[in-house]
């Protein structure tokens, strides 16, 4: 079962809330003797960490793969880098020694709350009628967002329905652009990507590359502005994985880039260009959790 997009958080006694974990979906079967861990495209999943059997009895649990950062954040790129510490944050129970999708939403939970889960399995707790304090909570925690679900609704397999409704927290940045890629194909004669950065000292340290939010009158009109700024030399802080066959630019332009979140190597995730802006550029923080500060 998949949700479906909502603008805004919102506040409804018809409804519960919880945190939106950045992970892999797996639906767990234990049919008493051997466990399988399904992906959302089917495949099976083999991790180490999952040795101990969620049940007594036979179980078929939804949940989501998650691996943490030092400030206890859910980061998908570490999953992505094969990080090997990780929970599965459970929060359906589609099978309990019988089918139970047909139940309500708040009777499946209880269901849930009788299991006794062992690590690496861990219930995700929910948040009755309070959905824009629970979004406030994860936007200050640097989290993705929320998920808000209708209470008495049923588990609708593979269907994306409106009774489950994500709720993501948007961050943005102003960023100076110092640099762009090629661009391919129809982009061949503009640029595939702008390469921005925070201010850091007396540097510019990287954050990422956006690629996406251009129409194409906008991507002519950067790539003029581009050319007129073109410089010889990298304004960035050395960095590994800073594209080397980038065009350089004077950093003067200051973009608006929005985006999911910061990985842990201190990058956009999802980032996606908004326009540009007079104001006056972020700055980088060098301490506590990766984000800017104004």
């Amino acid at each position: 079962m998949l949700a479906t997009r909502a603008p805004r958080p919102f506040t409804d006694p018809g409804w519960i809330f919880e945190p939106k974990w950045d992970g892999y979906r797996l639906i767990i079967e234990w049919d008493g003797s051997a466990m399988t861990l399904r992906t959302r495209s089917g495949r099976i999943f083999d991790h180490e960490a999952f040795e101990t059997p969620p049940a007594d009895h036979p179980v078929v649990l939804d949940g989501e793969l998650v691996a943490y950062d030092d400030a206890g954040v859910p980061r998908f790129d570490l999953l992505q880098r094969g990080a090997r510490d990780v929970a599965c944050m459970v929060f359906d129970i589609l099978f309990d020694e019988a089918e139970v999708i047909g139940e309500p939403i708040e009777d499946r939970l209880r269901r849930l709350e009788r299991l006794t889960l062992p690590p690496p399995f861990v219930r995700s707790e929910v948040v009755p009628t309070e959905g824009q304090a629970l979004f406030s909570a994860a936007a200050a925690n640097g989290m993705e967002g929320i998920v808000a679900k209708r209470l008495g609704s049923t588990y609708r397999p593979g269907v994306r329905s409106t009774d489950w409704r994500k709720i993501t927290i948007k961050r943005s940045v102003r960023a100076l652009v110092g640099g762009f890629t090629s661009g391919e194909g129809s982009r061949s004669p503009t640029f595939g990507a702008l390469l921005v950065g925070l201010p850091r000292g007396t540097g510019l340290r990287w954050v990422g590359a956006v690629g996406t939010g251009f129409d194409d009158p906008t991507l002519v009109a950067i790539r003029s502005a581009l050319d007129e700024m073109q410089s010889a030399a990298c304004p960035f802080e050395t960095d590994d994985e800073l594209p080397t066959d980038a065009t350089w630019v004077i950093p003067s332009l200051v973009a608006v880039v929005e985006f999911k979140e910061w990985t842990s190597a201190g990058r956009f995730r999802g980032p996606s260009f908004k326009g540009f802006t007079d104001e006056p550029v972020d700055s980088w923080e060098h301490e506590g959790p990766m984000r800017p500060v104004s």
